[in-house]
């Protein structure tokens, strides 16, 4: 961002706090608007929080770590629209049995008498027919789509140095068995507005030197692009900031009050009070919901920590082109300037924060089948994380029933930077009453009853 865009956006945000203040209920005038509390300072949080800094709301953001500290570290760092069919789809409750004794598979589910586990993978099951394969896939590619058209103007915008790419992704096949497989989802995703093309292994080999023989077929998703997610992540930070935003890091949220004068947010650190909190947490918000309010029972109900592994090199000298997903074994290979990461697996293990060498081995296991230099010359990090998956497959955004003016963003699964965009100008148009860019009703608490 230009020094004399930052001016008149400045400007703008001090205009509005004075005169105009926006609520819930509508507009009226309030000359001392207080801060809308957003606890979480991932990249939904963080995104939540320049959306709302541009509409005219003072915002604290309240983190317990560090900023960016979770999924929104480690994760791939593709903007896919061509995501957009939920996880819960037909067969997958078989292949995910199929898979339960084999601790490396793609979908792993560690048996364990955990009644919350089995209780989420019921629902789970109910939601794999069909019909709601189709319709939650109609809600994501909405909010995928919406986040993907907006992501430029936001990057010119605040002046994001994160390595934008809107070069689109590839899945690279090596069997025709699940190359044909693939056109069910392609057909759902053509239906939707998503684009693909069919690249024959010959073709694509020519064009992608990095690859070994043995490709059969590849599938382009134009409309697709790619960032680098830890510079993303630190982009925000700054933008927020420059915007007026305030970040307090290692501070703890431990409860939630209301009184005559609003929410008071109880930290380590000592209150915080606000005229509205947003709950942006990701795969913590359900732990977090017993402590803030009885009214986010739904949040654990409908949530579980899915765990998710990444590796990441310095950039081999022959790296693929595009970002790459391999499809047989649904490793996720993502290029930057100075990096290279393999991602992917769903591993449904609670919380358990061990780092598993064999979901890591797993990762570099597929890139060889596929790439001829599968591992980057230096190892950088090992990681893994906890996404927020919910059993539709859906973000849970809105406000928690209830009088007190609480707000949800979160249950964003895998694509939590992929919808980041969306998410955040949906929830600053709700909480500042202004129209909603999207329909919010397929992302509300209340679907879960």
């Amino acid at each position: 961002m230009t020094r004399s865009s930052r001016i008149a956006l400045q400007r703008n945000i001090n205009a509005q706090t004075v005169a105009t203040g926006r609520s819930g209920t509508g507009a009226k005038r309030r000359h001392n608007l207080k801060e809308v509390a957003i606890v979480g300072g991932g990249v939904i949080g963080l995104a939540c929080g320049l959306a709302l800094r541009e509409a005219g709301r003072p915002v604290r953001i309240l983190e317990a770590s560090t900023v960016g500290c979770g999924s929104s570290h480690g994760n791939c760092g593709t903007i896919t629209p061509s995501h957009a069919m939920p996880l819960a789809a037909p067969g997958t409750v078989a292949r995910a049995l199929r898979w339960m004794l084999t601790p490396d598979a793609p979908l792993y589910l560690n048996p364990r008498l955990d009644p919350a586990l089995w209780t989420w993978l019921l629902r789970f099951a109910g939601r794999c027919g069909r019909r709601d394969w189709l319709r939650g896939g109609a809600a994501k590619a909405a909010i995928l789509q919406a986040s993907r058209q907006a992501l430029p103007d936001w990057i010119a915008r605040y002046a994001l140095q994160c390595e934008f790419v809107a070069g689109g992704t590839d899945h690279v096949f090596r069997t025709e068995q699940a190359l044909a497989a693939f056109d069910g989802e392609l057909h759902a995703l053509a239906d939707l507005g998503i684009a693909s093309e069919h690249i024959d292994g010959a073709a694509y080999l020519a064009q992608e030197p990095a690859l070994r023989e043995g490709v059969v077929g590849a599938v382009r998703f134009p409309g697709d692009a790619s960032l680098r997610p830890d510079r993303y992540v630190a982009e925000l930070a700054r933008a927020f900031r420059q915007a007026g935003g305030v970040i307090d890091e290692h501070r703890e949220v431990t409860g939630l009050r209301q009184d005559r004068d609003g929410l008071h947010v109880r930290t380590s650190q000592g209150e915080v009070s606000a005229s509205d909190v947003l709950v942006a947490t990701g795969a913590w918000s359900p732990r977090l919901a017993q402590a803030l309010s009885p009214a986010l029972g739904g949040v654990r109900r409908a949530m579980q920590p899915g765990k998710g592994y990444s590796i990441t090199y310095a950039r081999p000298s022959l790296a693929p082109r595009h970002p790459l997903v391999l499809q047989e074994r649904s490793v996720c290979v993502t290029t930057w300037a100075d990096g290279y990461r393999l991602g992917s697996t769903m591993e449904f293990s609670g919380y358990d924060a061990s780092l598993n060498p064999r979901r890591l081995g797993a990762l570099e296991r597929g890139a060889r089948e596929y790439l001829r230099e599968p591992l980057g010359p230096a190892l950088r990090e090992e990681w893994f994380g906890w996404r927020p998956m919910t059993f539709d497959d859906l973000p849970i955004i809105g406000r928690v029933p209830g009088p007190a003016p609480i707000w949800l963003a979160t249950g964003h699964g895998m694509l939590g930077v992929s919808m980041s965009v969306a998410t955040a100008e949906l929830v600053a148009d709700l909480i500042t009453g202004g129209a909603p860019r999207i329909d919010p009703a397929p992302y509300r608490l209340e679907r879960f009853g």
